[in-house]
């Protein structure tokens, strides 16, 4: 149950890092998605940027009462809507207005309807839309034209300057070549010196220059222009796999190390309840684990302390209550040695009764507190016949009750054990069967691969199933009677679970197959090879049963 309890729940602990690993995906993703975006949105802006500090420029520099011819001419040229309107017309937010305030274009992509270029007029409150279906060819040609007509007026330094300024708003390249470059063939050559705008392709398709005579020595070259890529998917899937690789790495590791000493937690707890109460949790740092550790090892020196004093008390009690006995003892023998009168001499023999019924009562209870001493029992373990030790058991106990029938089935199994504490658990078994039984007792041995099994079935009324846990705790009685009809201090199969949890056994109670009644079963584990010689071995009192080892295994 332990284990499956600490399956569960670092099963979850790994669901929760999945479900975190799967956000992370989508998160990285989205990144992503975000990243290109912006870059989409950065690179039409300085595309835009460019032509629309021209055309503003030139807007400025036309008198107000030309502008409606001179936007309807370059509308024609560039084959797109030019409109020149307050900036209330065009329905801006916030963040765009202050774009445009900062002189600043401001491009828009709708799939309906294209492109939308917005710019303010230097010095004056007006914006100026420049609304394009798709970019072309002719645009491209149009707009080469405007900066062809924008330049030539101008004086060499001051060409240099607007170009520069182009440049810089822009982010592309601006340049006044002395000659046709080599790169252009030759009807390309001859166009250029028609006064042609031309568009050269190169880099496999990925990039486009534009060129143009300005003069006759002086040649106009924009770009080049590239056009804008986002990361490719395989380059986004590598990053992704790479991020989450090594997320998963670093958390596997952290999550293998908190394992590890949760492990080391678990074990120390399960040997604490297997009786070794000197183990302690090695504290590794200060933590909520090395906290923890601290916690628990406070608590199994606290629990060591309790139950070292409770068996210091009890042996203690149990020694001193032998003197006051024997005294009692010694003063009822010298009374019944000066009296004659029957009524007290039947009196007396009561009371002896009595003494003797305490007497084995300190030795039950000496023999529990030994048992069950946390620093645990010196055990001789020896190759025993279980046979032999079921009959040695029968012959004491079959004189005292007659009336019953003692038998054994099974054949000869040597296990390893105290031959003295084994025989001690059975005889407690078949003592109890005795007094709970009609008619007949069952000792059967058995065996399989991994225990050897010893039975002990009688034929009285048998265990109730609520009470099976019940009757192994110290002084449980199913009844309520301290009478000698009903026998025993209950104490007698608690001693038994003791010697079995020390041998590394278990004992069970169920109901009898054969008889009916109640079946007492001892289990003991099988082992392998024999003893050459006897061992000194020192176990704990109480070990995991062969249910705990089987579920942990």
């Amino acid at each position: 149950m332990r284990r499956a309890l600490s399956d569960s729940i670092f099963l979850r602990v790994y669901m929760a890092l999945l479900l975190a690993l799967v956000l992370t995906l989508g998160v990285a993703l989205g990144g992503f998605q975000l990243t290109n975006m912006v870059r989409l949105e950065a690179y039409q802006t300085h595309l835009g940027a460019a032509p629309m500090t021209l055309l503003t420029q030139q807007v400025s520099t036309t008198p107000e009462a030309e502008r409606g011819e001179f936007l309807a001419r370059l509308s024609g040229v560039l084959d797109a809507r030019l409109l020149l309107a307050p900036a209330e017309v065009f329905d801006l937010g916030w963040w765009e207005q202050r774009r445009l305030d900062a002189g600043r274009p401001l491009v828009r992509a709708h799939a309906d309807t294209g492109w939308q270029l917005l710019m303010q007029v230097p010095g004056e409150h007006q914006v100026l839309e420049l609304r394009l279906l798709h970019l072309a060819e002719r645009q491209l040609r149009g707009l080469m034209d405007l900066l062809r007509d924008a330049l030539l007026p101008l004086a060499p330094e001051q060409r240099a300057d607007m170009l520069a300024e182009l440049q810089q708003v822009s982010g592309l390249s601006f340049a006044q070549l002395p000659d046709v470059p080599d790169t252009l063939d030759a009807q390309q050559t001859s166009r250029i010196n028609a006064g042609r705008v031309v568009l050269n392709v190169a880099n496999h398709g990925r990039a486009m220059a534009l060129y143009a005579r300005l003069g006759s020595q002086t040649l106009i070259k924009v770009g080049p222009l590239r056009g804008f890529e986002t990361t490719p998917p395989a380059l986004i899937a590598a990053m992704v796999l790479a991020v989450i690789t090594l997320l998963g790495g670093v958390i596997y590791l952290v999550v293998r190390s908190l394992e590890a000493r949760l492990t080391r937690l678990e074990k120390a707890a399960t040997r604490i309840a297997g009786g070794y109460l000197d183990t302690r949790v090695r504290i590794e740092s200060n933590d909520f684990l090395g906290r923890l550790g601290m916690a628990f090892n406070g608590m199994a020196e606290r629990v060591q302390g309790l139950l070292g004093a409770q068996q210091d008390m009890i042996r203690a009690v149990s020694h001193e209550l032998r003197t006051p006995v024997a005294r009692i003892r010694f003063a009822l023998q010298m009374i019944e040695d000066m009296v004659d009168d029957d009524f007290v001499l039947r009196q007396i023999k009561g009371a002896d009764g009595d003494i003797e019924e305490l007497d084995k009562l300190i030795d039950e209870i000496l023999t529990y507190a030994r048992l069950n001493n946390a620093a645990g029992i010196q055990l001789n373990m020896t190759l025993v016949d279980c046979r032999e030790v079921a009959e040695q058991v029968c012959e004491t106990l079959a004189p005292l009750h007659p009336e019953l029938l003692l038998s054994i089935e099974g054949e000869s199994f040597e296990v390893e054990a105290e031959a003295r504490y084994l025989q001690r658990a059975l005889q407690n078994l078949v003592s109890n069967a005795c007094r709970h039984a009609d008619s007949r007792v069952l000792v059967r041995i058995t065996s399989d691969p991994q225990v050897i099994r010893l039975d002990v079935e009688d034929d009285g009324p048998g265990v109730a199933e609520d009470d099976r846990k019940k009757v192994f705790k110290p002084f449980a009685r199913l009844d309520d009677s301290r009478t000698r009809a009903s026998g025993g201090y209950g104490l007698g199969l608690s001693i038994v679970q003791k010697i079995m949890h020390s041998h590394g056994g278990s004992v069970v109670v169920d109901h009898g197959k054969t008889l009916k009644g109640a079946c007492f079963s001892l289990l003991l584990p099988r082992k392998s090879g024999k003893l050459g010689r006897e061992m000194p071995v020192v176990l704990p009192p109480v070990l995991p049963t062969l249910a705990d080892i089987k579920e942990d295994a």
